[in-house]
């Protein structure tokens, strides 16, 4: 993969994998043990059918970081599918953030990164322990899922279980 003239094409196909199939999400849910009972959980998501697994593995061969999840159900693939995620802070803000900064999508998907990106840093700055701050983050949320309103907003509860690695 360090081959000067690989590495281009290699940039740009990720580039277009996740203009395509990937997902910047950014997720409030209700957490008793955090300070003001609510988490915020940023990550970096693409999602295959078990025939493009492989497509997953160069992700995480190329960024080094993440982990790959199974998920038992067929839906309407009728087969499994796998998830790259990424959902350390400390990866999404040294890997994942800088790769899309200087390698942009092409897609309206570009926006959705700009939210996401400030979002994480917002978490480095330890700016969702405010109520206030916690605040901002919910309506740049909203700006994410254009079509869901903020859980946190409207003061109502929500619940999300992450499935084990598999790798």
């Amino acid at each position: 993969m360090d081959n000067q003239q690989e590495r281009p094409e290699m940039i740009g196909w990720i580039v277009g994998f996740t203009d395509g199939e990937g997902c910047f999400s950014i997720s409030m849910f209700r957490n008793s043990t955090s300070k003001l009972g609510w988490q915020v959980f940023p990550e970096f998501v693409i999602t295959q059918g078990k025939k493009s697994l492989p497509a997953l593995e160069i992700f995480q061969t190329y960024f080094k970081c993440g982990k790959i999840y199974e998920n038992a159900r067929y839906d309407n693939h009728k087969e499994y599918l796998y998830r790259y995620c990424i959902r350390s802070l400390t990866e999404l803000r040294e890997k994942i953030i800088p790769f899309f900064r200087k390698n942009r999508l092409h897609t309206a998907k570009q926006n959705d990164f700009e939210l996401f990106a400030d979002i994480v840093e917002r978490l480095h700055r330890k700016e969702h322990l405010s109520e206030s701050g916690l605040r901002v983050i919910a309506r740049k949320i909203e700006k994410m899922n254009r079509k869901k309103k903020s859980v946190f907003l409207e003061s109502s509860e929500t619940t999300r279980h992450a499935p084990a690695p598999i790798s």
